[in-house]
């Protein structure tokens, strides 16, 4: 988990200003039990063409099967393990593994053993 300690603690530069990850709150997910999100850039950062969440599953934990009616939904894996179950296909979620799911696309992501770790973007943004 060292990759996404140092992910964690990392900072979003942009040219006006830096954004701190370390200053950023856990917010627990209001369904999944056992998920949290980072919300690094929000529909109020980008005008709400775009989201960026850091996604921290915890062991044996899931986001359920759903949908975005209008959002297409990008996860990098960063640390950890698990399957995404995609438009009905199971994809191994290990480090470097990059999956899309396009706007009304059934999707859930199940962390394996030891948990799982996410960068997530949303097209338009999700929040």
């Amino acid at each position: 988990m060292e990759i996404f300690e140092k992910f964690d603690k990392g900072q979003l530069a942009l040219p006006e200003r830096v954004v701190d990850f370390n200053s950023l709150k856990w917010n627990e997910h209001p369904t999944f039990e056992g998920v949290a999100l980072k919300h690094i850039v929000t529909a109020k950062d980008s005008g709400g063409l775009f989201s960026y969440h850091l996604v921290r599953i915890a062991p044996n934990c899931k986001i359920g099967l759903h949908t975005h009616e209008t959002q297409l939904e990008t996860h990098e894996v960063v640390a950890g393990s698990g399957i995404c179950l995609n438009n009905g296909k199971s994809i191994d979620y290990v480090p470097g593994v990059i999956s899309i799911m396009p706007a009304k696309i059934k999707h859930e992501v199940i962390a394996g053993n030891e948990g799982l770790y996410l960068f997530a973007k949303f097209i338009p943004a999700l929040c």
